[in-house]
């Protein structure tokens, strides 16, 4: 490989591991992420320039980092000098005689410059987290924009992790980006009520990015394990920098927890494997005591201030009943199905009772977990939701009633978006036969 493809190769790697550093730096500065990114942006170009004839710098990241420091700095300055020759101006024109005031500082840049390599930057990186998922935005806009500012993935890898035209996420992102200009969202970490409003936001987004890499809502893949890694790197990263907050590390732990159950999801050609027939052995085991000593730190911290579990907790709590059977058979259902219950009363949702209803069917019965489910059949929520009939199709198999069973695995398969459940949901209907081939027992 020559000098030029190796310079390429180093800037794209280190600008993916040092970007959301170097935004949220300048930023702090600008007080605009779209500046910010822009001016990362330039440092990138420059180092794409620069490397292949001087070589790739022993500390490749403080490089980018300098560099984008000097452009914010040069930015500030010509704005501190725009802002000053329009004072005069402006004196000049209403011939004020009065003594001049000290230059202010320019809008938004807080007084300071970036400081050294590496000062701040965890202030500043959590800054950016809150300020990427502003409640201002949407959901989908927040996605996006945490997955380009703090997940270094680039326009056409969202647009094919959540199988959207790269044109849509585009706008997307600077409508996100515009909007949280035009709202005058600040450039920093909130406190009190707002911040519990806004930890909130940060945690569902990481949450909702983590679940569609798990378990892919459509396409040719059932997982889609760059994005799950992306979510955990965004969780481990927000529990650096918020120590004290529970629901930050049951969130990790959460995703450790279930993160380490991916190599055995699938099989060799990629076809789901379910949870009663994955190989356990195959769990990746430093995950898990990961996630068991990020649930063990959230309730240390939960319990000095008497805090109940959040919903993060209860469902770490879930995915820890999991990795603590050592079989699927040996699985503490009833566990589960409390949890279940004590996290429906928290945020009530037809989902969590969905998932209540398998628990409680695996610890008390599938009759008893058919009418739980059977009392959310009108639920609109569910109404396009594929697991309901497939929830309720392995019900009816359980109890023998293979024709029922197989009419609600086929409408399951009609349901689903994801080419993988869906071939496997076909299969589950054909291995109950045609219609009428068995008698109920």
């Amino acid at each position: 490989m020559d000098r030029a493809a190796q310079a390429d190769r180093a800037v794209e790697a280190v600008f993916r591991i040092e970007s959301a550093k170097i935004i949220a730096a300048v930023a702090r500065v600008v007080r605009d992420i779209g500046i910010a990114e822009e001016i990362a942006q330039d440092a990138l170009v420059a180092a794409l320039e620069r490397w292949p004839e001087s070589g790739v710098p022993d500390r490749p990241g403080a490089w980018l980092m300098a560099t984008a420091r000097h452009r914010a700095i040069d930015l500030v300055r010509r704005r501190e000098t725009y802002a000053r020759k329009l004072a005069e101006v402006g004196r000049a024109l209403a011939d004020d005689p009065g003594p001049e005031t000290p230059d202010a500082a320019p809008a938004g840049a807080g007084g300071g410059d970036i400081g050294g390599d590496g000062e701040d930057i965890d202030d500043d990186l959590l800054r950016l987290i809150f300020t990427a998922c502003h409640p201002v935005l949407s959901t989908e806009a927040r996605i996006a924009l945490t997955l380009r500012l703090l997940g270094g993935l680039t326009t056409d890898e969202i647009a094919r992790a959540f199988l959207a035209p790269e044109g849509t996420v585009a706008q997307r992102i600077v409508r996100a980006k515009r909007g949280l200009a035009r709202a005058g969202v600040p450039f920093e970490v909130p406190y009190g009520a707002e911040r519990a409003a806004r930890l909130s936001s940060v945690l569902e987004v990481i949450y909702l990015v983590f679940n569609e890499g798990y378990s892919a809502t459509a396409g040719d893949d059932w997982l889609r394990p760059g994005l799950c890694e992306d979510a955990l790197r965004l969780a481990r990263v927000l529990a650096g920098l918020m120590p004290d907050e529970p629901e930050v590390h049951a969130l990790a732990a959460l995703l450790e927890l279930q993160a380490s159950r991916t190599p055995a999801r699938t099989g060799p050609d990629g076809a789901p494997v379910l949870l009663a027939d994955q190989n356990r052995s195959r769990w990746n085991q430093l995950l898990v005591r990961r996630g068991f000593a990020a649930l063990t730190h959230a309730g240390s911290l939960a319990a000095r201030t008497g805090a109940p579990p959040g919903p993060y907790a209860l469902q770490a709590a879930i995915a820890a009943c999991h990795a603590r059977a050592v079989t699927y058979e040996e699985t503490d259902w009833s566990a589960i199905a409390v949890l279940y219950g004590r996290l429906a009363a928290l945020t009530p949702s037809p989902v969590v009772e969905l998932n209540r209803a398998v628990a409680v069917s695996l610890a008390e019965g599938p009759a008893a977990g058919l009418a739980l489910v059977d009392a959310l059949a009108d639920d609109p929520a569910l109404k396009t939701y594929h697991l309901l009939p497939s929830v309720r199709g392995d019900l009816l198999a359980r109890l023998g009633r293979p024709d029922e069973a197989r009419a609600e695995f086929e409408r399951a398969a009609g349901l689903t978006r994801n080419e993988r459940e869906r071939d496997l949901l076909g299969r589950r209907a054909a291995e109950l036969g045609a219609p009428g081939a068995r008698e109920t027992p």
